[in-house]
């Protein structure tokens, strides 16, 4: 008998890592199982995520790393809340886009950002909900950087080093969380990326 209670997947890794493409695979692999799936993104899954994804990615002046951080808690706020856990409730897969790691990752280790603090806000955001499975895709950051081509966003823009911390910022929060954070070896094809994935999601479900 299938669980009424569905899941909720998160896919996290540097920009250039191939996360989006795995998840359009996954998405098809489950859906010819027969299980129903969403496919949603931080920021911008919900209708108010869009205003400020669009602030978040392109607006062109200064930024502080603390209205920034607030930006992607809101959007994770109104996220959970409209989108995850109904979906999740309702028996469907959902499949995110970005989660919580992203923030700890980019706001905690590239920014310098207090983590433990950036942890407690999470936390309030999505009241204490955690994602039942979370992969990293882990790829070299100058293949991350080819990758991304040439039209790039705010975050994107940001420089080796920053993305050689969110790198490292992921490997650590694996190692913390081995349980529900699988680490992906990303530098390989797109069919053996899936292969890792595929592995982990049939002995899950």
């Amino acid at each position: 008998m299938e669980n009424k209670k569905g899941l909720f997947i998160t896919f996290e890794g540097a920009d250039g890592c191939g996360k989006t493409t795995q998840i359009e695979l996954l998405k098809n692999y489950l859906n010819d199982l027969s299980r129903q799936t969403v496919v949603t993104l931080e920021p911008g899954g919900s209708d108010i995520g869009k205003s400020l994804r669009q602030i978040l990615l392109h607006h062109e002046g200064f930024v502080s790393d603390v209205c920034e951080l607030f930006l992607y808690l809101a959007d994770r706020a109104q996220h959970i809340e409209t989108i995850v856990l109904k979906n999740v409730e309702e028996g469907k897969i959902v499949l995110c886009d970005r989660h919580i790691d992203s923030t700890v990752a980019y706001q905690g280790y590239a920014r310098g950002g207090d983590i433990e603090k950036i942890d407690l806000l999470n936390n309030i955001a999505t009241q204490g909900y955690k994602p039942d499975l979370t992969f990293v895709f882990d790829v070299d950051s100058e293949i991350a950087q080819q990758r991304v081509g040439k039209t790039k966003d705010r975050l994107e823009k940001e420089g080796l080093e920053f993305h050689k911390k969110v790198r490292f910022g992921y490997l650590e929060l694996a190692k913390k969380y081995p349980e529900r954070i699988k680490v992906i070896d990303a530098n390989q094809s797109i069919e053996d990326v899936f292969k890792q994935v595929k592995k982990i999601i049939d002995e899950r479900l």
